[in-house]
């Protein structure tokens, strides 16, 4: 045993969760950090007006129309005020850089939906697929009010097709969808696969949308500065034994078998490796230069960061994990996205 480990027996490579189509569809509910969002409680930056046209939108988009009031048999009709934020598509795609608010807005309107709802990541959308089959996951989400659909992004020409058929299904039977990402519909895949080879597809689904740009800086981001916080090995053994002491369940892994461990674990069920973890520990955190791996651990520190969960590393700091020419190629948003929850994470940054 190592002399980091002898003060947390918890490490994240010994667990291998496997979350079941019922267990996915009762956890497809907002973050728990959004669990008080609203439409009032979004803070608009007023130098990007954007902001609140986006929330207002969203606002109107699920409030059910007002009757047009009745006059008498003499009475001239009132020709009615043209709202500059109907929505006239079942959808709305929320296009915009990483923290400016798009997933507190998402959930605002999930709590603000009567009925039945569902809310997830694309990716939890995409396994639900996978583990019911397809005809089985449109049977459970068919004829919901609302479907949420986070962090949209498309790595491949499956996804394509399936999102493209999936949203089109739900919506023709009266579902509206309200989605966000930080590539506009019509964009989704560039950089990545021949994204032109499946213009049709992705072009139908951005039909079903009425895409708003929501401008503005990374909030996590307006009090931190630098670097991810990186520890000595003897702060990081008096953070263990500390969280010991006072009963909290620190996990403790080396990077490199965490990395290792990502790959046999579904990213579907990565929030499986987090329950009853208070804080994660790292040891010899350093640069990355296989895609698969640094895609995995974005998905993994989604998951993290859903879960409020704070990381305490050794090595290279977080945020400058991702090599090889990473931040220049098709993904870049998403590990910049990765980047600046690193920050906050390791920084105590996480929200109640």
């Amino acid at each position: 045993m190592s002399e980091t480990s002898q003060h947390s027996s918890a490490r994240l490579v010994d667990r291998h969760p496997r979350i079941a189509g019922a267990e996915l569809v009762a956890g497809m509910v907002p973050p728990r950090q959004f669990d008080g969002a609203s439409f009032d409680s979004y803070r608009p930056d007023p130098e990007y007006p954007s902001q609140t046209q986006a929330r207002d939108t969203l606002q109107e988009f699920v409030t059910p129309a007002a009757p047009v009031a009745r006059g008498g048999f003499f009475s001239r009709k009132k020709k009615a005020e043209p709202n500059p934020n109907a929505v006239t598509k079942p959808g709305v795609y929320l296009d915009g850089g990483f923290g400016v608010g798009k997933t507190h807005l998402l959930a605002a309107t999930w709590h603000a939906m009567p009925g039945r709802k569902y809310f997830g990541t694309f990716i939890e959308y995409t396994a639900l697929v996978g583990a019911l089959g397809y005809a089985g996951a449109v049977a459970v989400l068919q004829g919901a009010r609302l479907i949420c659909i986070d962090e949209f992004e498309l790595d491949d020409p499956g996804d394509t097709m399936l999102m493209t058929r999936l949203i089109g299904d739900l919506v023709s039977t009266g579902s509206r969808v309200v989605a966000t990402s930080n590539t506009p519909p019509n964009a989704l895949g560039e950089g990545r696969f021949a994204a032109a080879d499946f213009l049709r597809e992705i072009q139908a689904m951005a039909d079903r949308f009425e895409t708003i740009r929501i401008d503005g800086v990374d909030y996590r981001q307006r009090d931190i500065h630098g670097e991810a916080v990186v520890l000595s090995d003897d702060a990081y053994r008096f953070v263990l034994a500390d969280s010991a002491a006072a009963g909290e369940r620190m996990t403790d892994d080396s990077f490199d078998e965490l990395i290792a461990h990502l790959a046999t674990v579904h990213p579907s069920s990565y929030i499986g490796l987090l329950d009853g973890v208070q804080t994660i520990g790292l040891r010899g955190v350093h640069e990355l230069t296989d895609q698969s791996a640094a895609l995995r651990f974005v998905a993994f520190i989604d998951r993290v960061y859903d879960a409020q969960v704070p990381i305490r590393a050794t090595g290279d700091p977080l945020t400058s994990i991702f090599g090889g020419g990473m931040l220049d190629g098709g993904y870049r948003k998403k590990y910049l996205r990765c980047m600046s929850r690193l920050n906050a994470l390791t920084q105590g940054r996480v929200e109640a």
